[in-house]
């Protein structure tokens, strides 16, 4: 491969590839920045491809700062001085978001947040299509739309769980129920004792699943998928060692709640949550006719090398340029997922969360009884390390948790619970700060530029809505 270097976005003025001495295996890979040359050397032997290569080249996602406004798409939103919030606050966090969208790391970004129950910030920006910007060649028709639908991808746990806490607070299951009880098969190679509270909270013991499970067509017959599942070994005694579910444990508690309701779990999600709160979209993936309706979601961001490449693939059965094309895939928008396929907006993640942080009310209806949320809520885990992320991740019984540090939803919001999607869609609910957010992006990156802006607007979030005294 000869020498080429490519112009790319300011702030990485050009890439050059070059082939090592003859024989070699080696690539060595730089990028120019405006702070001078960086690279690293790559063995080609690791499964290296040019569609990694090409990431690093120049796409690029982000726009011209006149031309920010010809992608933005804003909702009604209340008067942030009425809530007393400082003057021009919430245009600074915005900026925050348009610093993201910058970065070139997100075709598309829709950011919904929510102050003491009223919509603050309702707004989306970028390209549905997944395609690069191009100056003056904005389709209105691309431009992502405050309704248009994105995959919440692991965000969707947090619901999946809320549906199983609906049907204990109905007595129509209970979370000390033993899986085997709904799932006879379930049983099979020392399985039989694995509650559903096991599931919940990541120590079934059933983190990893074959690579064939991944296979879509599978999604077609789910009889498949749950052989697949009562042949698995577990990893560990039930109850044991934390490892989070990244796929498995959605697939078992949709059979569970299936079974115990004697109902599709598409149906319950439509008549236990979507529903009672007004939300056109929100369930497992769409009818055959709105998959061109719902937002491309792209794999951006820098290659992934040893051992963090290793540690996704892990997670997630496969590598993640696989899982961004899977996820676009009709057989993954019609499927049911019950881990990683909700459909939904923004707005209706907020709706959701909004109803949660009002103890289960929406409206004036009672969708949740208040205390199902709190033991939905409840920390099970301190700082304890997760054996699936490498990471000490804090979780309820279906949320990821907030810290009094740096944790996952910002800066000291303890009492925050919500859930991360790959790979920067952020949907969470803070009681101290009577505020809820919910960030969905449809870039797919783990390392990249994005990561500086995307630390500050979470920073950001903190100072602009301050704890709430009491």
């Amino acid at each position: 491969m000869s020498p080429e270097e490519r112009r790319w976005r300011p702030g990485y003025r050009a890439l050059k590839i070059v082939r090592g001495p003859r024989g070699s295996r080696l690539y060595s890979i730089h990028w120019r920045t405006t702070k001078g040359m960086n690279g690293w050397l790559h063995d080609a032997s690791d499964r290296w491809n040019m569609s990694a290569i090409r990431r690093l080249l120049p796409s690029s996602f982000s726009a011209a700062p006149g031309d920010l406004e010809a992608l933005t798409r804003r909702g009604e939103e209340e008067d942030p001085q009425a809530l007393g919030l400082a003057p021009g606050s919430l245009e600074q966090l915005w900026q925050g978001v348009e610093a993201l969208y910058q970065s070139g790391a997100h075709p598309a970004i829709q950011c919904c947040v929510r102050l003491g129950g009223g919509v603050v910030l309702n707004r989306s920006l970028g390209l549905v299509s997944g395609r690069p910007y191009r100056p003056g060649e904005i389709d209105p028709e691309d431009v992502m739309g405050l309704d248009t639908p994105v995959n919440l991808f692991s965000a969707s746990k947090a619901i999946t769980a809320m549906l199983v806490h609906k049907l204990d607070e109905e007595n129509v299951l209970r979370l000390d129920d033993r899986v085997a009880d709904y799932i006879p098969e379930f049983a099979r190679h020392g399985k039989g004792e694995i509650t559903v509270r096991h599931v919940l909270a990541h120590r079934a013991g059933l983190s990893k699943l074959p690579p064939e499970a991944m296979d879509l067509d599978l999604l077609a017959q789910p009889e498949r998928i749950l052989e697949v599942l009562c042949d698995a070994r577990p990893e560990s005694s039930p109850g044991g060692r934390l490892a989070y579910h990244a796929v498995s444990g959605g697939f078992i508690l949709g059979e569970v709640l299936r079974r115990a309701a004697d109902s599709p779990l598409r149906n319950l999600l439509r008549e236990k949550i979507a529903i009672p709160l007004g939300l056109r979209w929100l369930g497992y993936g769409v009818p055959a006719e709105q998959v061109d309706q719902v937002a491309i979601n792209t794999a951006t961001g820098f290659p992934l090398l040893p051992p963090l490449s290793n540690i996704l693939r892990r997670v997630l059965s496969t590598d993640l340029d696989s899982l961004v094309r899977l996820s676009n895939d009709p057989r993954f928008l019609t499927g049911v997922i019950p881990s990683a396929n909700i459909i939904s907006t923004a707005s209706e993640t907020a709706t959701f969360y909004q109803c949660l942080l009002d103890e289960g009310q929406y409206r004036g209806n009672r969708v949740f009884d208040a205390r199902t949320i709190r033991q939905a809520t409840e920390p099970q885990t301190g700082w304890e390390l997760d054996f699936t992320l490498w990471a000490p991740i804090p979780y309820s019984l279906g949320f990821m948790l907030g810290s009094r540090s740096l944790g996952l939803f910002g800066f000291d919001n303890p009492q925050a619970f919500g859930h991360l999607g790959l790979s920067n869609v952020f949907t969470w609910a803070d009681p101290e700060r009577a505020l809820v957010v919910a960030l969905l992006t449809t870039g797919k990156p783990i390392l990249g530029g994005h990561l500086v802006p995307l630390l500050g607007l979470l920073r950001d979030l903190g100072r602009v809505f301050p704890k709430t005294p009491g």
